[in-house]
């Protein structure tokens, strides 16, 4: 099982740590020379094997929610790891940290949570934002990229939302479900593969230290931590992964592209630092950091 409550200052070095970790997926991904279907199979197979460790004794309900989370997983996975491959990482990475703002919007009418002002303010920033991304010189796999981005941002979110709607505490069975599936769809196009011995190492950090170990901490983490400072510091990944694809095989991303993130950055954090205030009302919606 996962560790005990941890003091305050603990809980702050271990989501650091634990957005450090998801930050280098850009880089590594950028880095491999496997199929995205390939990645995406054997990062989620050592990730699931990562997570059975510490949840020793998984509790299956087979419902719903537990399994539209686990679907939803497998689809942002996909998205991803192509949208890493096909556009810069940081227009993957920051169009898929919309997912805060497709939450507003979709839980009106699936959880019955109605939108704050703040949530129309920051979808219309965000908006703004996308249309810089897509107007940015781009190949036309550089545009496809952008398009799956914007679709795991949506698989986050709907993932986000189903475990929101799991009153049985068995959210993080729907991560190591969605691993599972992720394994099953990803391993066959592995084992076709020629994998190179750069490949297996990218795929045991991958799995191990980008994906399986830093769920435990934030698992950990978010026991002990306040809900503006997760929102403040969870948006440290986006901005860390584009700068350490950049210093390790320089890419950066356009100019429009990069306004782009900018305006996307500062509506998911500025619709964060709104929602973590105290609410008078008990249908306020909550960023998914929370």
């Amino acid at each position: 099982m996962f560790a005990k409550r941890v003091s305050h200052g603990q809980a702050v070095g271990l989501l650091l740590i634990c957005v450090v970790l998801w930050s280098t997926s850009g880089v590594l991904i950028k880095q491999s020379t496997l199929s995205a279907l390939a990645i995406v199979g054997a990062r989620s197979a050592i990730a699931a094997i990562v997570l059975l460790f510490f949840i020793r004794r998984p509790r299956w309900t087979w419902s719903l929610p537990q399994i539209g989370g686990a679907v939803a997983y497998l689809v942002m996975v996909l998205c991803f790891v192509q949208a890493t491959q096909w556009t810069s990482a940081a227009n993957a990475i920051l169009l898929q940290y919309t997912a805060p703002i497709w939450v507003a919007l979709f839980s009106f009418w699936f959880l019955g949570e109605r939108p704050l002002p703040a949530d129309y303010a920051a979808m219309g920033l965000i908006g703004v934002g996308m249309l810089l991304f897509f107007g940015d010189a781009l190949t036309p796999a550089g545009m496809a990229g952008n398009i799956l981005a914007v679709l795991a941002g949506i698989a986050l979110a709907w993932m986000t939302l189903f475990m929101r709607k799991q009153k049985d505490g068995s959210t993080l069975e729907t991560v190591l479900l969605g691993n599972l599936l992720a394994a099953a769809v990803g391993l066959p196009a592995l084992v076709t593969s020629q994998v190179q011995p750069a490949d297996w190492a990218i795929l045991g950090f991958l799995g191990v230290f980008q994906l399986g170990l830093p769920f435990v901490l934030y698992a950990t983490a978010i026991r002990s931590i306040s809900a503006i400072e997760t929102i403040l510091l969870s948006c440290l990944e986006p901005i860390l992964n584009p700068i350490l694809v950049f210093f390790v095989i320089g890419e950066t991303p356009g100019r429009m592209a990069l306004m782009g993130g900018a305006l996307v950055l500062a509506a998911v954090l500025g619709r964060g630092l709104v929602a973590a205030r105290p609410r008078k009302r008990e249908a306020s919606i909550h960023s998914p950091a929370s």
